[in-house]
């Protein structure tokens, strides 16, 4: 990896900060602060309604209606996909991209609470607060737009409605379509505990649901007659286990018994594993990936059943773009971080009261941390985007510091004013970094330059998760 801050880095933002005087984008932090509210309300009603990937008609209506109201010719259901969507405004280059995302996550939910509350009859939640993703960068897209349009400065602004984040890969079918080719560069945010903007890269990702097939028969009366589909799950789940001793410690493995018979007394003739292999670079989760297919196929074997695999989905690393994330650190540190106020100072206290280790981050949130370079254990699809265009990502304080993602805490705090505040940090961040590339395309050529350099002269990308059809009822 380069080296972080780098000189020619440096003299780009001069170039920046002379360049971006023709025409202010102050403006631009005056509108969203004044509509502020309105997509506070737009996140929240994303909140309420917390559709999974794929399902998420009504959410990915919501801003497809308020992009189209502001002026952004919309394209629904694109790369096959239903909820889909991109929506763009301009003519000509550069092309500047921005993402949304707002599918929930199954299994949890938590009302606004500070405190564990699930909300009964609900079984999904917005834990990653995808919600305020898609509301965030709606937001940045429309003062982006304003700003073009006001003071005639050329080029175009998207946004790509992107799906099923959570284990649906739905960037993966919009980047294999083609969606993205004539992309300049991209900007993107998620939400967090904290407030950065650094070259990051995550890792690579690929799952599948195995599914067992055996013999059904009654387990006491005629137990030699059956062949149970779970003893293959159970086998298989034993090797792989056995497995994690021998592979790269910077792996991951993970997995769920999705279906496991109904009745002891019955042996089941049907049973399914579900499972995630990470790794940082693609090449050798590949490797991995090969061995938990023969761990299945042997399971199979000795138990007398058979397997057969779905790929879910697949999403390569992020490919870090350090000239797009100096200045889009330089604009976060003018943007500043979250104050919260008595009542939110309160709610955050009762929220660090339920994670061990938050008391010390207590403050963290209206702070911006140095940029450096890191090495996230999770996975995204933004991955795959960040392969075909210089991409860069930031996090904004929508969560109290020391909450993890994927928990009720992420859902009560994104659910309330802290994550409406930090969600316009990032909105107000992603447009003024826009109006740099948008005003110096010597800083857009920069990016471009160093993307291909990371990326190599001889990558050819190909899709982890193949040639397969979304999967857009793995959430039924």
């Amino acid at each position: 990896m380069r080296p972080i801050a780098s000189l020619a880095a440096g003299l780009l933002l001069g170039t920046v900060a002379a360049t971006a005087s023709a025409a202010s984008p102050e403006p631009m932090l005056d509108y969203l602060e004044q509509n502020s509210d309105r997509y506070a309300q737009l996140a929240q009603s994303i909140w309420d309604k917390a559709e999974l990937g794929y399902l998420e008609t009504e959410s990915s209506a919501l801003l497809q209606q308020t992009l189209a109201q502001e002026g952004f010719a919309v394209e629904h259901g694109v790369a096959d996909i239903p909820t889909a969507f991109i929506a763009s405004y301009g003519t000509g280059g550069p092309v500047i991209a921005l993402l949304a995302e707002f599918d929930a996550l199954p299994g949890i939910s938590q009302s606004v609470a500070p405190h564990r509350e699930e909300i009964e009859g609900k079984n999904a939640g917005h834990a990653c607060g995808h919600h305020l993703f898609g509301a965030g960068s709606t937001a940045a897209a429309v003062a982006i737009k304003r700003w073009l349009e006001d003071n005639d400065v050329p080029g175009t602004v998207r946004l790509y409605g992107t799906p099923a984040e959570e284990g649906g890969s739905g960037k993966v079918y919009m980047v294999r379509a083609g969606l993205f080719d004539d992309v300049d560069a991209v900007l993107v945010w998620h939400p967090a505990d904290r407030n950065a903007a650094d070259p990051a890269t995550s890792l690579a990702n690929k799952s599948a649901k195995f599914r067992f097939h055996g013999i059904s028969s009654h387990a006491a009366v005629a137990p030699e007659r059956g062949r149970s589909a779970l003893d293959g799950v159970e086998a298989m789940n034993f090797m792989v286990n056995m497995m994690r001793e021998h592979i790269p410690q910077e792996s991951r493995v993970h997995y769920v018994i999705t279906s496991g018979g109904s009745a002891p007394n019955v042996v089941p003739d049907f049973a399914e594993v579900f499972y995630y292999v990470r790794h940082p670079r693609a090449a050798e989760l590949q490797k991995i990936w090969a061995r938990v297919m023969a761990a299945a196929e042997g399971a199979a074997s000795g138990t007398g059943t058979t397997v057969e695999a779905e790929v879910i989905h697949g999403n390569h690393s992020m490919l870090p773009n350090e000239t797009l994330a100096t200045v889009m650190h330089r604009r976060l540190e003018q943007v500043g971080g979250v104050e919260y106020d008595a009542a939110e100072r309160g709610f955050a206290k009762q929220i660090a009261a339920s994670i061990e280790g938050a008391e010390k981050l207590r403050g963290q949130e209206s702070r911006v941390l140095p940029m450096e370079f890191v090495q996230g254990m999770g996975s995204t699809d933004v991955g795959d985007v960040s392969w075909q265009v210089p991409t860069v990502e930031m996090r904004a304080a929508t969560w109290v510091p020391g909450t993890a993602p994927h928990t009720w805490q992420a859902i009560a705090a994104g659910g309330t004013s802290i994550g409406h505040k930090g969600m316009m940090v990032a909105a107000k961040t992603m447009a003024l970094t826009a109006a740099d590339l948008f005003q110096d395309p010597a800083l857009v050529a920069a990016a471009r330059a160093e993307f291909e350099e990371r990326r190599g002269e001889d990558f050819d990308y190909e899709p982890l998760l193949g040639d397969r059809d979304p999967p857009l009822d793995y959430r039924r």
